[in-house]
């Protein structure tokens, strides 16, 4: 579920694409505050996997380096990652070549889900919907004039990836990357860290399946009109197709928060 991004700023470093995951290891493992213990390590190692941030099959850096980056004890981080190990997210492997690896994205925590959508007015909602929106419209401008042909190529690759992932957390984990990608090619710090914020607020509780599922096959045609709006450098075109994006996007929750308020009403007046 969604956590305080405040405490994790992810900042573009001028390399191009996710692939090279070193441009947010100094973010990602970065000292935690005082009162930020081993729960912390884990909703922090786990949402940058959801985010695609860290990747299926990864290693992690070793556990002296990573005490230190975070700025804990040994043991702290150690039961972090016996956490971690017990949700089968990490395994430990022994030996020369071993290491701690990522094997898999965290499960969706539907109940989390359900209670911030009962929480969350649609006000709320909408205003997100409309920070994503502006947020999205000027990374699309600055994309047309910075992005570079190969990453137009990633990009589009990643757009497609949505439609053949075979989970919802994996439709989750392709949407974010593609939006993320999308705002690194901007070059812009500032719009790289508000879109991985906006990502980590909404994109999983997008594609959970607490009611209707979110149509992976027009997400998909809908980041591929994208990009070839970018590659054409089709700047008031792109702003407007990832607007009309966001808002299907932002009136899916909505439905899906009055759906849910539909059956609780029902459920409580039997």
């Amino acid at each position: 579920m969604p956590i305080d991004w405040a405490h994790f700023p992810i900042v573009w470093l001028g390399v191009p694409g996710l692939a090279l995951n070193m441009s947010f290891q100094s973010q990602i493992y970065r000292s935690l505050p005082d009162l930020e213990r081993s729960d912390a390590i884990v909703n922090r190692i786990s949402k940058a996997i959801t985010l695609g941030m860290l990747r299926v099959g990864e290693r992690l850096p070793n556990e002296i380096e990573m005490s230190e980056m975070f700025g804990v004890a040994a043991a702290t981080l150690r039961d972090a990652l016996a956490v971690l190990r017990d949700q089968g997210i990490v395994e430990t492997r022994r030996g020369r070549s071993g290491g701690t690896f990522i094997l898999k994205q965290p499960q969706f925590q539907l109940e989390a889900m359900r209670e911030w959508l009962m929480t969350t007015s649609i006000a709320e909602i909408r205003d997100l919907g409309d920070e994503q929106s502006a947020i999205a419209a000027a990374t699309v401008r600055l994309a047309c004039d910075r992005a570079e042909p190969h990453e137009l190529e990633r990009l589009q690759d990643m757009a497609r990836s949505l439609v053949m992932a075979d989970s919802a957390q994996a439709k989750a984990r392709a949407d974010s990357r593609f939006h993320i990608e999308l705002a690194v090619t901007a070059q812009s710090t500032r719009l790289a860290n508000a879109e991985i914020r906006l990502q980590a607020e909404t994109v999983e509780v997008l594609w959970s399946p607490l009611v209707d599922e979110f149509d992976a096959e027009r997400a998909t045609a809908e980041h591929l009109a994208l990009v070839r709006a970018v590659s054409e450098n089709r700047s008031q075109q792109g702003q407007q197709l990832v607007i009309d994006h966001i808002r299907r996007s932002t009136h899916h929750l909505i439905d899906t928060k009055l759906a849910l308020s539909y059956s609780t009403d029902l459920k409580e007046n039997q």
